[in-house]
């Protein structure tokens, strides 16, 4: 079946499908030798070149775990030129893409794949894969803020599900608590410390599905294990 160029060429690990727009519009990119433009088409079967180099094949499939440190945004490259997570895995070999996003200031894990199916199937709220953050917070209230922050909030004009919320330990009115959501939606975890009066020191995610952070140190990644891949491939 054809498919946008500027796809295939983003699904070989070549460059992103805004670059690859890019080097279409400018004249750079040919199918079967014929210079194409964008919005064309073109078979897995064709051969297509940029810069007149080939593409190559499509790549194994890659899953990594990333433990992001704070300070770094997930996304291939930032137009205000802060460090990425796509920088901390450069030497993967192939490019991945993140499952999800964790905020400038949160930190932990973050899956990166290039298997765009897995991607849709992690983040996407209908599947209700769960995540669960640690977060260290002030102005700990006790059964009053876990209730709080249980309660389902409103974020873009929807009601969240309601998060499972546990304490972890606490001391002279600050706390670490364990969150569970179902959605990831934006800045959820945040807004619900919000809705209960405490202010957020410092946010981890330390376990996607069955996948948990573990010993991984900060800014470190790894590939994960057979088994890993099957937790998440089944979710």
């Amino acid at each position: 079946m054809p498919e946008r160029i500027q796809k295939i060429i983003a699904a070989r690990g070549v460059m992103s499908r805004r670059a690859a727009e890019t080097y279409i519009s400018g004249g750079r990119v040919t199918v079967n030798g014929e210079t194409v433009k964008l919005g064309g088409t073109a078979r897995e079967t064709d051969v297509i070149a940029v810069d007149g180099k080939p593409l190559p094949g499509m790549p194994g499939k890659l899953y990594i775990m990333l433990n992001k440190p704070r300070g770094i945004v997930t996304t291939m490259s930032d137009e205000k030129n802060r460090p990425t997570a796509a920088g901390l895995v450069k030497d993967a070999g192939i490019r991945v893409l993140p499952a999800g996003r964790l905020d400038i200031n949160s930190e932990g894990l973050l899956l990166m794949t290039n298997d765009n199916e897995l991607i849709n199937r992690l983040t996407h709220p209908s599947h209700e894969v769960e995540k669960e953050y640690h977060v260290r917070v002030r102005g700990y209230k006790g059964e009053e803020s876990l209730g709080l922050m249980s309660a389902p909030a409103e974020i873009d004009g929807k009601l969240t599900r309601p998060a499972a919320v546990k304490l972890l330990r606490q001391s002279e009115g600050a706390a670490a608590i364990s969150v569970v959501i179902r959605e990831g939606r934006k800045h959820q975890v945040r807004i619900l410390c919000a809705n209960a009066g405490l202010s957020v020191d410092r946010l981890t995610r330390v376990r996607v599905g069955g996948i948990k952070l573990g010993g991984l140190k900060t800014g470190e990644w790894r590939e994960l294990t057979e088994e890993e891949i099957g937790l998440i491939c089944v979710q």
